[in-house]
């Protein structure tokens, strides 16, 4: 019943777009809103802009994109301002081609599809409401209809400025259907539709010498050729090329490099004077943003023929590169797997952080910056602090190399190889240890990887699982540590007593003997160099913390454990380091005795229901993590 009321809720959206009148109703209609008249481009910015903008660090960052395009703020910022917003703004980039030049699988096909999905939608809404006139072909924009002598006037009083001239179908139909009239030429609100082929076309390169040049301008209707008698008759010609259809919205030529030049040169009058040629008719007029996408040794070739050079200086070419960052990496492969029909499968914490690590890896150049390896660049790009390295060093290095993220492997190899270990050995949970050991053992069928880059690549599998050891090791001493938590809060409540009395010179009691004696020095600089607080900065550190024990009294707030990330953080290892020895041998026993196996169930509770491993990979962690604090 849900589901049908669903349906009747749909229809009766559909029904609230759908609108006819006459062109002088319309008149009205652009007279209380200038925007209905708004170029394809226009369109398109709007519809990106509607789902909101974020200003960030003096950077845009476009919501319309979020959910689907990780990683990529900044090529999609520049993609959107220097093409979109300038297009928008009838600036002279509406009159070039974008092409979206990248590797495989790094989004350009992703970004072509959320645009085309989001004109439709948009154009169901009441501000991109669009109208047409209605039984054209083309469905062109009705203000065409005003003649070229008075559009000045008119403009004037619409605010309005109308570009493009009739088809020659309508043409013919305000003779003979409207006896010139073009007050009463009717006019209805369209909804844009790629499955209906209004306003969104799709041109794909295929045999050249099978392919029609009518696949993108229309053709000749036989059947009707021999009634009227002239191909220059529109009604014995049929306007369904692409490049009609797509008329007012969007047009994606894909792999447009792969095309027989014939097709490309129809795009040169196109975009240069907004126009092209089909059949016997004069140019034909179209208001339509022309996006095609092609690969970086496709595109080398094309602008080393001479041949294309009217071409090339008509288009605008925008590189799509793969995303540098490690966590929106992960992003990108939990949407993938959240497609497939692998839902039931558990996939393990850092799994698919740790393949995400490798994949990075090998799309980073190496860096002239002294002390910098790829290892920590990647963090930095990560948004994670390195030490002796500040924002300008960021800087520098994401400027170093205009191609980084060009090459390297990409996220089908990843989604891939996650998917041949998953079907191969019928997992019911994925570890990172399983991906790891897919990625390696896939690298010798990669077609396109020479064995210096397999070598280099293996090394990156290397630093990926010594990663993972370290972050391994970390979520079983914060388990192990939660189960020791009074002894954490004990230890915190000591260490803030002996600072208190450090920063103000005062003596301390000891809560034993109940005699004053020192700050305990030692103590407190056991617990500072977990975290690399030096010698020199511990005052700093300490007074830091007093002045927020200060802040939170005056509030209100009790400063506890958690207030205090970085201490929290030297509390938990300060505990793990006393009872390290505890953990090895409470993860590594074969015949755990009753104490320790309360331990080991606790800790497996712990990672269970607060760090999302399932019981499999728990017991995994656990086992594997003792192997690792026995080497």
């Amino acid at each position: 019943m849900d589901i049908f009321k669903r349906i009747e809720e749909h229809r009766h959206q559909m029904e609230k777009t759908a609108w006819t009148g006459t062109f002088a109703d319309y008149v009205e209609i652009v007279r209380k809103n200038p925007g209905v008249a708004k170029t394809a481009h226009a369109r398109v910015y709007d519809m990106i802009a509607s789902h909101g903008i974020v200003e960030e660090n003096g950077h845009r960052k476009y919501k319309f994109f979020e959910n689907d395009i990780f990683g990529l703020d900044r090529t999609l910022e520049r993609l959107v301002e220097e093409y979109f917003h300038s297009a928008a703004r009838r600036l002279d980039v509406r009159k070039r081609i974008l092409l979206l030049m990248g590797p495989v699988s790094g989004g350009k096909s992703t970004i072509v599809m959320l645009l085309k999905r989001g004109l439709e939608k948009y154009t169901r809404t009441d501000e991109g409401a669009l109208y047409a006139i209605k039984g054209c072909p083309m469905h062109e924009e009705p203000l065409h209809l005003i003649p070229q002598e008075l559009r000045p006037d008119v403009e004037k009083e619409l605010n309005v400025k109308i570009e493009g001239n009739l088809c020659p179908a309508c043409q013919m139909r305000l003779k003979t259907e409207y006896n010139g009239r073009i007050e009463d030429v009717l006019v209805e609100r369209i909804v844009l539709s790629e499955e209906e082929r209004v306003g969104i076309g799709t041109f794909s390169p295929s045999d050249p010498k099978s392919q029609d040049i009518a696949d993108l301008t229309g053709s000749i209707d036989f059947s009707t050729i021999t009634e009227y008698g002239s191909e220059s008759d529109p009604r014995a010609y049929r306007f369904d090329g692409e490049l009609n259809k797509a008329n007012r919205g969007l047009m994606e030529f894909q792999e447009m490099l792969k095309c027989d030049e014939k097709f490309l040169w129809n795009l040169l009058s196109l975009t240069q004077e907004g126009n092209f040629k089909a059949g016997r008719f004069a140019l034909i007029s179209a208001d339509e943003l022309i996006i095609a996408h092609t690969n970086e040794s496709e595109y080398k070739a094309f602008i080393a023929n001479k041949k294309n050079e009217a071409l090339q200086s008509r288009i605008i070419v925008m590189p799509i590169p793969y995303n540098l960052k490690v966590s929106e990496e992960e992003k990108i492969y939990a949407k993938l797997i959240a497609q497939s029909d692998m839902n039931h499968v558990h996939i393990a914490p850092h799994a698919l952080r740790t393949s995400a690590i490798f994949t990075i890896l090998t799309r980073l150049k190496e860096t002239k910056k002294q002390g910098m390896d790829l290892l920590k660049k990647m963090k930095m790009y990560d948004g994670e602090s390195i030490e002796g390295f500040k924002e300008a060093d960021l800087k520098e290095m994401q400027s170093e190399y205009a191609e980084e993220g060009m090459s390297g492997i990409d996220p089908r190899y990843v989604i891939n190889r996650i998917s041949s270990a998953l079907i191969r050995h019928d997992l019911k949970c994925l570890n990172a240890l399983d991906v790891l050991r897919a990625l390696k053992d896939g690298l010798d069928q990669h077609p396109s990887i020479t064995k210096e880059e397999r070598e280099k690549y293996l090394n990156f599998i290397s630093i990926a699982r010594k990663e993972y050891d370290e972050l391994a090791k970390k979520e079983i001493q914060k388990a192990f540590v939660y189960s020791y938590e009074e002894s954490a809060k004990t230890l915190f409540e000591n260490y803030l007593d002996n600072v208190e009395a450090y920063c103000n010179w005062q003596k301390i009691r000891d809560p034993l003997t109940g005699e004053e004696m020192d700050p305990d020095e030692r103590l407190m600089r056991s617990i500072e160099e977990q975290i690399g607080v030096s010698e020199n900065a511990k005052r700093a550190f300490r007074e830091e913390i007093l002045i927020r024990m200060s802040s939170y009294s005056r509030k209100g707030k009790k400063f506890d454990y958690n207030s205090h990330e970085r201490l929290r953080e030297a509390i938990e290892k300060k505990l793990f380091a006393d009872l390290k020895d505890v953990v090895k041998i409470t993860t590594s026993t074969k015949t755990p005795d009753e104490n320790q196996l309360k331990k080991i169930n606790e800790v497996t509770k712990r990672l269970i229901d607060e760090h999302g491993y399932c019981p499999i990979c728990a017991n995994e962690m656990l086992r594997y993590v003792g192997s690792l604090l026995n080497r």
